[in-house]
């Protein structure tokens, strides 16, 4: 019997197409295609092996269906469940917990709430004013502030006093925010990361934001640990399709955002020769998921909590970034 996988896709134009086009080509039981949905009732049976998710944070139907999907038995990358986590505090967290290093980080309490907050009833666990001196003498000056919850660069802010922080604190609105130690990188690094087992490390500009084709761009002993420190994380939150950033200061690479479960895979964006990886590597994944599932146990927190560490027998694969994956 022929199994089915499934994309679910938003405004991308390039890695769609090609990824169903690389899954079919290879004629190997597996065959992908767009999902299409239109009203899911309760008990009903989801047609797909895998779905792959790349957009079900911005269309919450989504999402609700992609839970009901796990619970027919389908493997989705990446867990919905797992999505709930997402938030930079938490990864910054996570990461201190697993060993891996990463910048000072404390969550701040909302600017704003929304209506139905009645700030001297509702808000009575909270201490204030907020010492802001502490604060930034914990993370320092410059400082980053930015959302807990948000992606693409988007309310992200280079703070180089403390009046500046207050400033850009009191415009966040309903945001909930948080201050990070500024790293002052000598190289920035970041790492596509493929079903646990496969990382490929991309030299990149963050300030022009965009992707460097230089396959030397570190030593060997850096690409060792930010491949086996990038495993780490994404063993420990179950993300199967994640990119992981690193700051470099002094020899020792800093997570900076490692929780991107719908990463960008446009080609504009990845350079031809990290998207054509991107696309083989991606499809070679979900074949392998829908031929052997795993055990649905994974669904349990506990699990995506720990660490796994690399068996021995594991192999490393040279990539076009300059440095191996397991």
């Amino acid at each position: 019997m022929q199994l089915k996988a499934g994309l679910l896709v938003g405004r991308e134009w390039s890695f769609p197409p090609a990824f169903i086009e690389e899954v079919n080509r290879r004629r190997e039981g597996v065959v992908a295609e767009y999902v299409t949905l239109g009203g899911t009732r309760m008990g009903d049976p989801c047609p797909y092996a895998v779905i792959v998710d790349r957009i079900s944070h911005e269309v919450p139907y989504y999402r609700t269906y992609l839970k009901h999907a796990v619970l027919q038995g389908a493997a989705v990358v990446n867990n919905p469940f797992m999505w709930s986590a997402d938030d930079k505090f938490f990864e910054a967290s996570l990461a201190t917990s697993l060993g891996v290093a990463s910048p000072r980080t404390v969550v701040l309490p909302n600017k704003e709430y929304v209506p139905g907050i009645v700030h001297p009833d509702s808000l009575r666990n909270l201490s204030y004013p907020i010492d802001w001196r502490a604060l930034i003498e914990d993370v320092g000056l410059p400082c980053v502030l930015k959302d807990a919850h948000g992606g693409g660069w988007k309310d992200v802010y280079i703070c180089r006093s403390l009046d500046e922080v207050i400033f850009q604190y009191d415009r966040s609105g309903l945001s909930t925010m948080i201050l990070q130690e500024f790293i002052r990188w000598d190289q920035y690094v970041r790492c596509l990361c493929l079903g646990r087992e496969e990382v490929l490390p991309m030299k990149y500009d963050p300030r022009e934001r965009r992707y460097l084709v230089e396959h030397a761009h570190l030593t060997p002993e850096l690409g060792r640990r930010i491949v086996a420190d990038s495993l780490t994380l994404v063993r420990a939150l179950g993300y199967d399709m994640n990119t992981v950033e690193w700051a470099i200061r002094d020899g020792t690479p800093y997570a900076i955002d490692f929780m991107n479960p719908a990463p960008d895979m446009d080609v504009n964006s990845l350079t031809p020769p990290y998207f054509e990886w991107a696309v083989t590597h991606m499809a070679s994944m979900v074949t392998r998921l829908a031929m052997r599932p795993r055990p649905r146990a994974e669904a349990r927190w506990d699990a995506f909590l720990r660490s796994t560490p690399r068996p021995a027998g594991d192999r490393m694969e040279v990539h076009p970034g300059g440095q191996g994956s397991d």
